[in-house]
């Protein structure tokens, strides 16, 4: 299956597939963090590449509920537009399985994208100890099933440090939940 991880530099979602015998892709505008097989670049211009299944993690920061109190306090409801602009454009793109992580959106980021997501996950459903709840938005996918229900749950990802490397750290994929992606979706 020839599949892209669109908005992915650290390479761990495009890895799993490959692991298990996809052409699997990433792309961002930021160079990939581990060797492989990625397109540096705005992924919009690839979208039309003959994909059968796309895994996408667009930028949350002006969708996100988390972050709703700056759209007044900064004037940012115009970046909340673009961002769900973006995302409507993976959503409805013609790729014929999607799959669009994100945190639980604002209300209003909700309504610009055009649906609610289909399911939330957390960390601890797939092995790792922690707390952040995933919504993913699915066209033509099953569910994600839980693999490995952990004890110990923290709010690690929520708690990290203020510092330059925080929002990185926080956007990327834990491998329980990828490996758990490429198991599920590489079926079909």
């Amino acid at each position: 299956m020839k599949v892209l991880v669109a908005c992915e530099f650290s390479g761990r979602v495009r890895d799993a597939f490959q692991a298990r015998g996809h052409d699997a892709w990433s792309c961002d505008i930021l160079p990939t963090e581990q060797p492989g097989l990625h397109i540096q670049g705005n992924v919009l211009a690839v979208l039309d590449a003959g994909w059968d299944l796309m895994v996408a993690h667009p930028p949350c920061t002006r969708l996100c509920n988390s972050g709703v109190r700056w759209l007044n306090e900064r004037n940012l409801w115009y970046d909340m537009d673009s961002a769900a602009d973006f995302f409507g454009q993976l959503l409805n793109c013609d790729i014929p399985r999607i799959a669009i992580e994100n945190p639980i959106p604002h209300k209003y980021a909700i309504k610009a994208i055009g649906r609610k997501y289909d399911q939330i996950i957390q960390p601890w459903q797939f092995g790792h100890g922690e707390t952040k709840a995933t919504c993913l938005w699915l066209k033509n996918l099953p569910k994600l099933k839980p693999t490995n229900i952990v004890a110990g749950r923290e709010q690690r990802i929520f708690n990290m440090p203020k510092t330059p490397e925080r929002g990185r750290l926080r956007s990327i994929t834990f491998q329980g939940i990828a490996d758990a992606m490429a198991a599920r979706w590489g079926e079909l």
